[in-house]
């Protein structure tokens, strides 16, 4: 597990982008946090980090947005209004090319029982202004990177 504390949204972009550069095909972040949290300014440095330059912009309303680079697309999934099985299955998020691709998901949470073993899941904690706890849990993947 990492812990890193960002004290600005250009902090968080930073931590991110070291992150976006380890990612790779087959890859998928799971997103722990509230509304407001930083998952979306998150992925925007991870979007910078894997060399796309591909506005980011919450999947709200699209459930899904990609971001092309030259060897990789990365899907961003909002699971918010995501509630069953079924739900999940409407997406079309099994036909995705995840094997080729990496994947965020906001919302994870609704779907955690979906997601693969080596997932990586990152908490983003606002304990108030822009100070955000970001905690990274790969299994030990990244933790050399880190230091």
């Amino acid at each position: 597990m990492i812990k890193i504390i960002t004290h600005s949204p250009e902090e968080t972009i930073k931590t991110a982008e070291k992150l976006g550069r380890l990612i790779g095909a087959g890859d998928i972040i799971a997103f722990n946090g509230g509304l407001g949290a930083g998952k979306t300014t998150f992925t925007r440095g991870l979007v910078i980090g894997m060399g796309m330059k591909d506005v980011v912009s919450s999947p709200t309303f699209a459930l899904v947005n990609d971001y092309r680079g030259d060897n990789i697309t990365l899907y961003h999934f909002d699971m918010y209004r995501i509630n069953s099985e079924e739900d999940l299955e409407s997406t079309g998020f099994y036909d995705y090319p995840f094997e080729e691709n990496a994947a965020v998901i906001e919302w994870s949470e609704n779907i955690r029982e979906s997601l693969p073993e080596n997932t990586i899941y990152i908490t983003i904690n606002s304990p108030g202004g822009n100070e955000r706890e970001i905690i990274i849990e790969d299994g030990g993947r990244f933790a050399d990177s880190w230091n």
